[in-house]
């Protein structure tokens, strides 16, 4: 099998749209799995930035396949506006398949999602507001709207009254809201939508399984990042999804033993969006440092990204819930300039060591790091595409990256482009 899944091995944000891209220049078939567009991919080829939420890396590719998989929950507008601007730069869309399977967002979903994270008062969770969990709600509680009912008028209308009766419930009596959701208004955008999107639904899990049993070289791609995964990630401070490896199996609609790769993206430093405890965070002149340097800013909603050093501690979670076969440690170069540079190989609590990653933000709250203090370099390493020709420092901190976690680095970026990579280990 030639099939390879990318995670996010931190908070997300790690730099998965650059790996993704660049394995997908070699994939037949891209496939997203979890999430929605609340995530966002930056990828730079080039020098042209193009920002997707929804779509698959793939699509940069005229011969690829980009599957948005029946884990995803699609927000049809969301989708178009992508879509079209794709097209304005002379991008092929056609090669786009949705599943029939996926849930759908709707108008109800976004407000819900707003009234909720106001109702949170000082304890918000920093959702997108982009209806992300609501939808999730209702697929779980078994009264979502999917992909195959939009595309049969008398169900789709069934379905949505049901809906549009229910959400006003409960927008006018647990929130006081008095403006109301138009069910003619909804229904009548979601048909239009509906004759957009049909060319692009099908049953993405039987092309996903026959590419993969055809010997075609599959790549997941993964969003948002381990510790925002539902069941194990930081809870309450997650997405509403599972963006570990696992939750391709189910978000695809293959066996897990149909994966045979997993390749964890880790930045040289740790980031974070949102609420809740960061052990490694740094609240002054070097964090301020770190995120100037790596335009540390988020692709689907500009908010500024706290930061810190490098969280060994997290990265060894990741790789056994992921069970990571390899690294790409993204972002190196942001590094550069620095005359130390520090990474927790533990934490502590009074004189208690830990150094597995605990479930109780409380217990998190409280963690300390233990710090290995290693030299910096001053080098700069934008142009390498050799791992002999790093600076010694830097690759000392790689190596030592490696002998912590027990993980191969065999990927690393030193710069934005698609070009600026060095390869160790062929991943493909």
């Amino acid at each position: 099998m030639k099939t390879v899944a990318i995670v996010g091995s931190q908070w997300g944000d790690e730099g998965k749209g650059k790996v993704i891209d660049y394995l997908a220049t070699q994939a037949d078939v891209v496939v997203r799995g979890q999430g929605g567009n609340n995530a966002g991919h930056t990828l730079v080829v080039n020098d042209k930035k193009y920002a997707l939420h929804l779509i698959p890396s793939g699509v940069l590719n005229p011969n690829t396949i980009n599957v948005i998989g029946n884990g995803i929950v699609f927000d049809p507008k969301g989708f178009l506006d992508e879509i079209e601007k794709l097209e304005k730069e002379s991008i092929d869309v056609s090669n786009i398949k949705i599943s029939d399977r996926a849930h759908i967002i709707f108008p109800y979903h976004k407000e819900l999602d707003a009234l909720a994270e106001e109702a949170r008062g000082d304890n918000k969770i920093g959702t997108t507001k982009k209806g992300i969990g609501p939808c999730y709600m209702d697929k779980t509680e078994r009264s979502g709207i999917r992909i195959c009912d939009l595309m049969d008028e008398e169900v789709f209308h069934k379905k949505l009254k049901s809906q549009i009766e229910a959400k006003n419930n409960i927008v006018k009596n647990i929130y006081g809201k008095t403006n109301l959701f138009d069910f003619e208004t909804i229904y009548n955008e979601y048909i239009e939508y509906a004759e957009k999107i049909r060319k692009y639904v099908d049953d993405t899990s039987v092309i996903v399984y026959n590419s993969i049993k055809e010997g075609k070289k599959v790549l997941f791609e993964g969003a948002q990042g381990t510790l925002l995964d539902l069941d194990l990630g930081t809870y309450p401070f997650v997405t509403s999804s599972h963006p570990i490896s696992g939750g391709f199996a189910i978000g695809s609609g293959v066996g897990p033993n149909m994966i045979k790769d997993v390749v964890g993206i880790v930045k040289a430093y740790t980031t974070r969006v949102g609420e809740g405890p960061f052990v490694t965070e740094l609240n002054d002149e070097i964090g301020e440092k770190i995120r100037v340097q790596g335009r540390e800013f988020g692709t689907t909603t500009g908010r500024a990204r706290r930061c810190g050093w490098f969280d060994s501690v997290i990265v060894r979670y990741a790789s056994r819930v992921n069970g990571l076969t390899s690294i790409s440690l993204m972002l190196l170069d942001v590094l550069t300039g620095f005359e130390t540079i520090k990474i927790c190989t533990a934490y502590k609590i009074g004189d208690k060591i830990i150094k597995d990653f605990p479930a109780s933000l409380e217990i998190l709250s409280k963690c300390e790091p233990v710090y290995e203090e290693l030299n910096g370099w001053n080098e700069d390493i934008s142009g390498i595409d050799k791992f002999e020709d790093l600076p010694e420092n830097a690759k000392a901190y790689i190596e030592k990256i490696e002998e912590i976690v027990g993980v191969s680095v065999d990927m690393i970026s030193v710069g934005p482009d698609r070009s600026q990579t060095i390869v160790r280990k062929n991943i493909f």
